[in-house]
């Protein structure tokens, strides 16, 4: 009984944070249309978000593109379509894998990084320094972060596309005998401009609910050392279930209707 009433609590304050997460986003917004932009933070922050996370964003997204092309290359060649394996890969990394994968090790590196910094200048009172210096907190804390991460998502994005798709081109020329011109051509056949754009519109919105989460629950941060770290993995855990909800929905609205990839 006592555990079912902790977990209700817990359940309670974790909407209570989230409708906050909310809230902010939508200060955000505002501030970035009506406020001055910390420059320097701005540019401090992208450094963390983008150069700094390049390297373990691209060996997932190469690892990923191989092991996709070993899954579906031996299937295609059993049906005689070699000519769509590049294809294939391009549409799942550019739609999918790419933009979700990258908002993964994002959340992970950067959204925890938010909440852990930002928890700790709450708890230690850093937050409230700010007021009495008569700084805004979002404007300087919040608003730097969430377009670093809008700003960097989209290349990080770009990057470990094409990393994904060098590794698949290594596995299915190197494996299974796959020309480097059938899978080109095939990539080519199958890509559109459209898959480009929502891919980068996916790495966007992606960027902006990390950014908001995880500064969100540090600004919300209470109890100490124990709130901290109790807010970093709730905000990493937060980033992930909503950038696998919200990809879903803009999956729903960008793709519907008949395919035409393989015409």
């Amino acid at each position: 009984m006592a555990n079912h009433q902790y977990s209700r609590k817990g359940l309670s304050i974790w909407f209570e944070r989230l409708v906050a997460a909310i809230l902010l986003g939508g200060q955000v917004f505002f501030h970035i249309l009506k406020t001055k932009i910390h420059k320097r933070n701005t540019l401090e922050q992208m450094s963390v978000v983008g150069p700094e996370s390049l390297t373990i964003s691209m060996i997932t997204a190469a690892f990923v593109g191989m092991v996709f092309t070993i899954q579906v290359a031996r299937e295609f060649i059993s049906f005689g379509a070699v000519s769509t394996v590049g294809g294939v890969l391009a549409l799942a990394l550019t739609r999918e894998l790419a933009p979700v994968l990258t908002a993964v090790v994002v959340a992970g590196r950067v959204g925890s990084a938010f909440a852990a910094e930002i928890g700790t200048m709450r708890v230690t009172e850093q937050v409230d320094a700010l007021y009495m210096l008569k700084t805004d907190p979002i404007s300087y804390l919040v608003v730097p972060r969430v377009l670093a991460c809008c700003l960097m998502l989209p290349i990080l994005n770009i990057l470990s596309l094409i990393t994904g798709m060098a590794g698949g081109l290594l596995i299915a020329n190197g494996l299974y005998d796959i020309s480097v011109y059938v899978f080109l051509t095939s990539v080519r056949n199958f890509l559109e401009f459209w898959d480009l754009i929502t891919s980068t519109i996916k790495a966007i919105t992606f960027g902006g609910l990390i950014a908001v989460i995880g500064c969100s629950w540090g600004l919300t941060t209470s109890g100490g050392a124990k709130g901290v770290g109790q807010s970093t993995t709730t905000a990493v855990v937060t980033s992930l279930l909503a950038v696998f909800i919200i990809n879903f929905f803009l999956s729903w609205i960008m793709f519907q209707g008949k395919g035409t990839a393989a015409f």
